[in-house]
């Protein structure tokens, strides 16, 4: 086994796991990485597709979202597994173990992948920003610049606070959005039936494009290298039995959190399809639209103030994440140290700077297409962070005993070659014209 490098140097092995407890307080112990990687399975990019696809096509694209979280559980478990197994985050795997040319182009892909996930964050919280204030989207996306000071103020007290603040937010969207549900009384049977998989997701252009932008939201690249860090934050120990049960407990985490996450993003699509399709309003592609349309449509006049909380939930905890996605990406590739400050700066401006292009040009419009596109720019960069994590998780060389039992690489490259496929047919498209 490759001996255990620092990921995330300033929290590295800092939560202390109880050695003489019991079972559910030793699983509390490693509660917390997993609630951060469903961050990025309900950012407000998810929102754009999912409201989209509701009013567009019902419940059909249900099976959508239900299939991207199956696949999210399975390649996070994967992505713990290199963590905990190797000790190694993906980033530094892919320094470690590929060519100079392999590695930079991984590297920029991934930083394309960041970049394009800070885009629907800075988007997202300036509609959020918009919807309950008032204020210009331009200038919103503008005052975004400014969170920075929020994840230099949450770092400062420890990872285990941070993780608290990731929850709290992601209760309150939650709780958002069963009361929209309740509001809504959608169709449970029609619900239920969207669940199986049709064939016309894939014949319908216009269908399969929303269904590659949700499975670009929903399986997130950057979270593959996050997750593969984070879980180092906890003190398991070197022991193989102590790797054994951090993976076990580590895993139990994710796959509770992203049941979560599958419950945020399957509501959202249920309320534009109960509130919008339903009604005939088949157009409403637009955060702001739904916002607009959910009181009068609902007849309930908190719904859309309901609504552009969880909006604005979802983009400050999205900027959490990523923050500290960037910086376990360029640490890992790179072996660089920037200052936490720095480098989400980096980030935003370029993240701004097409936001603030396309809004000042196209208007809200703009800005809800460019939000949708940098879902597909992510499920088209979503590749170059599966294969790797598939490959480094079975090579027995590199994982000793950690290594994926063989059904699960199984499983695990049947996924890698069904989002291959799937946006080789996008690419396609994009050709054909």
């Amino acid at each position: 086994m490759t001996a255990r490098a620092r990921s995330l140097d300033d929290s590295f092995a800092s939560v202390p796991v109880p050695r003489d407890a019991g079972f559910w307080r030793r699983l509390m112990a490693f509660v917390g990485p997993g609630w951060l990687v469903a961050v990025g399975y309900m950012d407000p990019g998810n929102w754009a597709t999912d409201i989209a696809g509701g009013s567009a096509f019902g419940y059909t694209l249900l099976s959508v979202v239900l299939l991207s979280n199956l696949m999210a559980i399975v390649l996070q478990s994967l992505s713990a597994r290199l963590g905990i197994g190797a000790g190694l985050d993906l980033a530094q795997a892919c320094r470690r173990h590929s060519s100079p040319a392999l590695r930079w182009l991984l590297w920029a892909l991934a930083e394309v992948a960041i970049i394009a996930c800070d885009l629907a964050e800075v988007l997202g919280t300036a509609i959020a920003l918009k919807l309950l204030f008032g204020l210009p989207l331009v200038w919103g996306v503008v005052v975004t610049g400014l969170d920075v000071f929020l994840i230099l103020a949450l770092q400062r007290y420890g990872f285990r606070r941070l993780e608290a603040f990731i929850a709290s937010l992601l209760i309150v969207i939650a709780g958002c959005f069963a009361l929209e549900l309740f509001w809504a009384r959608p169709d449970w049977v029609a619900a239920a039936g969207g669940l199986v998989p049709r064939a016309e997701i894939v014949t319908n252009p216009a269908m399969l494009y929303l269904a590659i932008g949700i499975l670009g939201a929903t399986v997130m690249p950057h979270n593959l290298y996050l997750h593969s860090s984070i879980v180092q934050t906890r003190a398991y120990g070197e022991g193989e039995a102590d790797r054994r049960e951090a993976l076990s407990m580590a895993t139990i985490d994710s796959t509770v959190a992203l049941g979560l996450a599958f419950f945020i993003n399957a509501a959202i699509l249920i309320l534009a399809a109960a509130a919008f399709h339903s009604a005939g309003r088949f157009e409403v592609a637009e955060i702001e639209d739904a916002h607009a349309l959910l009181a009068p449509m609902l007849g309930v006049g908190g719904a859309s103030v309901v609504f552009a909380i969880a909006l604005l939930a979802s983009g400050q905890n999205s900027t959490v994440t990523g923050t500290l996605a960037g910086q376990i990406v360029m640490e890992g590739f790179l072996d660089i140290r920037l200052p936490v400050w720095l480098r989400r700066l980096v980030t935003r401006g370029l993240a701004i700077v097409p936001a603030v292009i396309v809004v000042a040009g196209s208007g809200d419009r703009g800005a809800t297409d460019l939000l949708v596109l940098s879902q597909v720019i992510l499920s088209l960069q979503l590749p170059f962070a599966v294969v790797p994590l598939v490959a480094y998780t079975a090579n027995r060389r590199l994982m000793g005993r950690f290594a994926a039992p063989r059904w699960l690489s199984a499983l695990a490259w049947t996924i890698a070659a069904v989002i291959v496929v799937l946006n080789g047919y996008l690419l396609w498209g994009y050709v054909a014209g």
